[in-house]
């Protein structure tokens, strides 16, 4: 071989191993920016995640589709634009008056839908409640609490308060219809399990409910949490009643009796507590202003009360 060829076929070569060296430092170039693209992703990914879970941390329990947090800042800001369902009175829309509001008594049930002790009260007394309430002996005021919630963590008191602004919302039988699904013995969870807090679950109950089964109008009212700001409200009315210590706690013309457990017990506390209807309420005398006694020191504080 001449020396022109050795020396041509050592530039090929050396061509050869440029070319060949090019193209692996090709290849590396882009492994590196799949393995920095990966990380990329990989780090969007983590940070999306991150968003969702900061996005829902005020939201609801699994099944609930209301953002408590923004609710409750709404509410804050502005309390008069907070729908309230119809068939409530008061300037609020925070009175829920069942019953004949032209009764000689009312009857106020202060309630949390959580509350292991409400269930057991309403399962004993419940019955006979509505039958008095049928037969104009009185009226019933409920005020719900919500407190459960911030002890126990979930939302389930908070949207079952909502879910029955919805029932309220549709008429007053809708309403009993699914406060007693609420608190009937098959139902009602353990103090510590937030069933509630899935509105698909109250929408289940609601369908024991004649005036409430098939009703889209309400399921659309707690799919779209249209009164949670008013279920809001009607815990802070719950935290503002000073003479309030637990759940539940019984009124009889504004006076706190002591939680009766069976239909007996609580035939034999009506006896001693409702008026005429031709008597002043509260113990005051005819032709007199009511008189402002003090309520009982006899509050009822249950496991559920609040501190």
């Amino acid at each position: 071989m001449s020396k022109r060829n050795s020396q041509e076929a050592k530039r090929a070569a050396r061509e050869r191993l440029l070319a060949e060296r090019q193209k692996q430092k090709k290849k590396e170039k882009i492994r590196r920016q799949l393995v920095v693209g990966g990380s990329v992703v990989a780090i969007l990914a983590i940070a999306a995640g991150i968003g969702v879970a900061v996005a829902n941390m005020d939201g609801g329990s699994e099944g609930d589709a209301t953002d408590w947090g923004a609710v409750r800042a709404e509410v804050d800001e502005n309390a008069d634009s907070v729908a309230a369902p119809s068939n409530t009175t008061g300037e609020d829309g925070l009175t829920v008056l069942i019953g004949d509001p032209e009764a000689a008594n009312t009857i106020t049930l202060y309630e949390d839908p959580r509350c292991p002790s409400c269930a057991a009260f309403e399962q004993g007394v419940g019955e006979s409640i509505h039958e008095g309430i049928e037969n104009g002996d009185y009226n019933v005021e409920y005020v719900f609490g919500t407190f459960l919630d911030e002890r126990l963590g979930g939302t389930g008191s908070r949207n079952a308060v909502s879910a029955l602004g919805a029932a309220l919302d549709v008429s007053p039988e809708a309403f009993q219809g699914l406060h007693e699904q609420l608190y009937a013995v098959d139902n009602h969870p353990s103090e510590s399990t937030d069933d509630f807090g899935s509105d698909e679950r109250l929408i289940e109950l609601a369908q024991n409910v004649p005036e409430l089964e098939g009703n889209t109008d309400f399921e659309t009212a707690v799919n779209n949490s249209m009164f949670a700001g008013w279920a809001l409200q009607m815990s802070d009315k719950f935290d503002a009643t000073e003479d309030v210590s637990g759940t539940p706690t019984i009124k009889v013309n504004g006076q706190v009796v002591e939680a009766p457990r069976s239909a007996a017990d609580w035939e034999a506390m009506l006896a001693t507590t409702l008026v005429e209807d031709d008597q002043p309420q509260d113990g005051a005398e005819e032709g007199t202003e009511e008189g402002d006694g003090e309520a009982p020191e006899e509050g009822i504080e249950e496991e559920s009360g609040t501190e």
